[in-house]
């Protein structure tokens, strides 16, 4: 039982309304919520629903603290950060050295602090440094001279290629690839010829890299990712990319080579970027958008080419509008025709 409900309360400074001593075993979307469960609401239809429920309790933010329900009303500032705080208290535990499994492989000279965790058929290479409280999981791969931060964690199957940097508190999920090589060839004499990719990759503190993402080494210099900034499974970040602070990638992304993102950027899934573009710091661009060109600080982009978000929405509704407009005109010349 996660506690009673004044006791969750506390954890995260909200109040009750209603009967705080409700006891809550788990928390659940509304769709999955059962007795002894606290839900969540963020919008009138939502809250509808979590009372029309069977949900013990409804966690809310301070606009619908005046609604009249007959459900116990958690009430705090912010549901989404409050429901981050109380959902971590049922995440699994990270691993915690000093551990080293006996299948652990770990070069004579690497650098691995006394307290880190090496788990089952895990590889640490020549030269790698390794800083205090960070975790490689089983099969994770860490190769010559990279070098690794403190409190990193290393998820089952990633890889830290040859040479790379990864600061501070970092999460690589399972199976990402930090400088895998880049996509380089040159046509000669009509056949592809690889280019050599003798860059690497720095990642900044307080990153974070969904599973199968992969950040390519840079031909020469460094694949950037600036610190704070969270990118989501199956993404796809070209050789010589910078990334700036605190942006949020969603799957399914592709960034060619050489774009350039600023500061505290919002980029939807499924969006494409052609390579050679810079994208301004505070840009929002919405999913299955296709970036061809530069975009200018805090812009809203969407379409295929991006261009301003609402420009593109007129254009949709005229496109739909199209069929009729045909038809108007079809009309139009019949009867042209028949006068004639």
């Amino acid at each position: 039982m996660l506690g009673r409900l004044d006791d969750l309360a506390r954890r995260v400074d909200g109040r009750v309304i209603g009967d705080g001593s409700v006891p809550i075993e788990r928390i659940a979307a509304i769709a999955d919520a059962g007795p002894g469960t606290l839900t969540f609401a963020t919008t009138d239809a939502y809250l509808a629903a979590a009372c029309g429920g069977s949900a013990a309790a409804v966690l809310v933010d301070e606009s619908f603290a005046q609604r009249r329900v007959d459900k116990p009303l958690l009430v705090v500032a912010n549901t989404r950060q409050s429901l981050a705080v109380l959902l971590e208290a049922l995440a699994p535990s990270r691993p915690r050295g000093p551990f080293r499994h006996p299948a652990a492989v770990v070069a004579a000279d690497a650098d691995v602090a006394e307290d880190v965790y090496l788990d089952a058929h895990s590889y640490v290479g020549s030269a790698a440094r390794i800083g205090r409280g960070s975790v490689v999981g089983a099969g994770a791969y860490v190769g010559d001279g990279v070098c690794i931060g403190e409190s990193v964690w290393i998820k089952p199957h990633a890889c830290v290629l040859a040479g790379c940097i990864v600061g501070n508190r970092v999460v690589l999920h399972a199976g990402c690839v930090i400088g895998s090589e880049g996509f380089g060839w040159a046509f000669i004499e009509g056949r592809p010829q690889r280019i050599p990719q003798v860059g690497n990759v720095v990642i900044e503190d307080d990153v974070e890299i969904g599973a199968n993402s992969c950040v390519d080494r840079a031909q020469t210099g460094s694949t950037l990712v600036g610190a704070g900034t969270k990118i989501d499974n199956l993404v796809q970040i070209g050789h010589n990319c910078r990334i700036g602070r605190n942006c949020v990638i969603a799957g399914l992304t592709g960034l060619a080579g050489s774009t350039v993102i600023g500061d505290a950027v919002r980029i939807g899934g499924q969006v494409g970027f052609k390579g050679h573009v810079t994208v301004g710091s505070g840009v929002t661009i919405a999913g299955r958008s296709g970036v061809w060109g530069n975009v200018a600080d805090g812009a809203t982009v969407s379409g295929h080419p991006a261009q301003d978000h609402r420009g593109d929405l007129r254009r949709e509704v005229m496109i739909r509008k199209l069929p009729k407009l045909f038809d108007r005109v079809e009309a139009l010349e019949r009867t042209s025709s028949h006068q004639t």
